[in-house]
């Protein structure tokens, strides 16, 4: 099972950023979570196929209109599954 932890910069709070990777990760097969961080940072972990990550990654990037991404910094790993769904974490 392939892994892509993420930590998402630029403006990603309080424009619905959370709902739009949960609603990309679900639509794609992904599973894991997504949190705010509290240096204004949205981080969040996705396990699945390495296309449906990667697309979800690349949708990440995009951002709902709101937002605007000005990095995702992505750290790759392989292990056993560790998540059911996708939700959001406090």
């Amino acid at each position: 099972m392939q892994r892509a932890h993420l930590t998402v910069h630029g403006r990603v709070q309080g424009v619905g950023f959370r709902w739009y990777v949960v609603r990309e990760a679900r639509a794609l097969g992904v599973r894991g979570w997504v949190r705010n961080r509290p240096d204004g940072s949205v981080e969040a972990e996705g396990e699945g196929s390495r296309g449906a990550l990667e697309d979800w990654i690349e949708s990440v990037r995009r951002g709902p209109s709101a937002a605007r991404v000005t990095g995702v910094e992505t750290t790759w790993s392989d292990g056993s599954p560790r998540h059911r769904g996708f939700d959001v974490k406090d």
